[in-house]
């Protein structure tokens, strides 16, 4: 007796077709599990057993054959419980009904309740691509799973529940589609409550508008973290891919809340500076996204950048560039989405009063050096803004005057990113950070006194392709800002004051 059931697996945050077939025959009894299972797959014997016995079913005294396929694709986690235990008992006949536009994903406890698995999302979308009808899954993954348009997703509890559903009419409620509520990781601080460092906030505006990794540079006490906080609440609204994307990813982690069916704000990231270069770009076991993936769409803030290990900070590289996160292990290679903004804060020097207009600082010229050194140059080449951030005056911090709020500036940044997303329609290109090359070339025109400002500055400070072009991708957003189409000689000249820094504490 034979039967076949279908299931999805999980590749990073793609997903790929499984079908389970179970096959019972004559012969010792004994319960083989093939296909590439792991430990986690292997364990499943045991608990498809028990699940089967305390629902009051008969495990079948025969020899029976399980094949996870395709069988060269190595297969993780406890995810496959169910259609396992399903496939037994349509194969042993004790399920009448035809599986053949169902889809079965699920852990198992030992008296027959389904439990949450990871990934439900992208599995979800993998089955409606394939036409698949309907979809069970445990109840408390059912709010994700629910953002899928056109297919049933069948929350259930339990074994019962679903065979009450194929075999004796009792229909389980598919969940209803409705995502009209915003769910959210944090609550955003605002920026009104920040007094002066207004070229600050310039810088982080256009950051924002612009998708622009930046970096702070000044002593302790003068806000960089502060102002880093609040970039969430002025970043541009996502679109539905996006959420999509977001979700999926968090979904994966294990990291998405209970009842939250669609993240709709852009994920905010602050790992401290102990993490490891496999917490950053993700890895471990099973493969897990990292911070990177998990701030993909939104912000990676790095305070105290100078004091991550050298190697996670050099682990940013690739990720910047390609947008991408590649990890292979022994256990495979996986790809997980890293399209993120990264903001970084740090003092000038180990003491932090290097400039300061007050305080002398102690550093020798050897500590300056050192401390300096661990930012690379081709790291620092790939942040698009580098700002100071100075002291603030007393008349300033002591004022009763509100600062412009959050939602204004958020509604001239989501203004800038809305004829982004027009120039750039059927490009794959979000935002003038992602550029090519090309695009940079096609999109960026410059007016002549802009031309002529920006070879003067090109041949005089030396700069790379790379600085060029990410130049060329501020005074970009920042004509976007103005509502201009053509870069002017202002634009030019305030991205340019963007990249002095580096000159000013490296020498480069």
């Amino acid at each position: 007796m034979f039967a076949k059931v279908k299931s999805e697996g999980l590749l990073g945050i793609e997903s790929y077709d499984v079908e389970v077939e179970a096959d019972l025959s004559s012969g010792m009894p004994r319960f083989d599990l093939v296909g590439l299972p792991d430990a986690a797959v292997k364990e499943s014997r045991e608990r498809v057993r028990a699940s089967i016995k305390n629902c009051g079913y008969e495990f079948p005294l025969s020899r029976i054959t399980v094949n996870i396929a395709p069988a060269d694709i190595k297969k993780a986690g406890a995810v496959y419980d169910l259609p396992i235990l399903i496939a037994i008992l349509k194969a042993g006949k004790q399920i009448k009904a035809n599986l053949d536009d169902y889809a079965f994903i699920g852990e198992l406890s030992l008296d027959g309740e389904l439990r949450r698995v990871n990934g439900v999302l992208p599995m979800v979308l993998r089955a409606k691509e394939n036409n698949i009808g309907a979809v069970f899954v445990p109840y408390q993954n059912a709010f994700e799973a629910s953002v899928v348009q056109g297919i049933d997703i069948l929350p259930a509890r339990s074994i019962k529940e679903i065979i009450a559903h194929l075999d004796f009419g009792e229909l389980i409620t598919p969940v209803s589609h409705d995502i009209s509520e915003e769910e959210t990781l944090g609550e955003a601080l605002d920026f009104a409550d920040v007094r002066g460092q207004n070229a600050a906030k310039r810088a982080i505006e256009i950051a924002a508008a612009g998708s622009h990794n930046i970096i702070m540079i000044g002593p302790p006490g003068t806000g960089k973290s502060m102002l880093a906080k609040r970039i969430g609440s002025i970043m541009p609204d996502m679109s539905f891919d996006e959420k999509i994307e977001t979700t999926a990813i968090y979904s994966v982690a294990g990291m998405l809340p209970e009842n939250v069916k669609l993240i709709s704000k852009r994920p905010f990231r602050s790992p401290h500076h102990t993490i490891s270069a496999q917490g950053l770009a993700g890895g471990g076991s099973n493969l897990r996204p990292g911070e990177i993936s998990l701030a993909h769409n939104g912000v990676l803030f790095m305070d105290e950048f100078p004091e991550f290990d050298r190697r996670t900070k050099e682990s940013l590289r690739q990720p910047l560039e390609d947008s991408t996160v590649t990890i292979s292990r022994a256990g495979g290679t996986v790809s997980y989405p890293a399209s993120l903004m990264v903001v970084a804060a740090m003092n000038p020097c180990p003491c932090g009063y290097l400039g300061h207009p007050t305080t002398q600082c102690k550093c020798t010229d050897a500590a300056k050096r050192k401390y300096q050194s661990k930012i690379s140059g081709p790291l620092l080449d790939r942040m698009d803004i580098h700002i100071e951030v100075q002291n603030v005056e007393y008349e300033t911090i002591s004022s009763k005057e509100r600062a412009e709020s959050s939602a204004q500036i958020k509604e001239r940044v989501n203004k800038a990113r809305q004829i982004q997303k027009k120039r750039f329609e059927g490009t794959g290109i979000t935002c003038n950070a992602k550029m090519t090359p090309a695009a940079t070339q096609k999109y960026c025109i410059m007016s002549q006194q802009a031309d002529a400002m920006m070879k003067n500055s090109f041949e005089k400070l030396g700069m790379s392709g790379r600085a060029y072009d990410k130049i060329m991708r501020v005074a970009r957003t920042i004509a976007d800002l103005d509502g201009s189409e053509i870069i002017e000689i202002n634009h030019i000249a305030e991205a340019l004051q963007y990249r002095a820094l580096d000159r000013k504490y490296w020498n480069i």
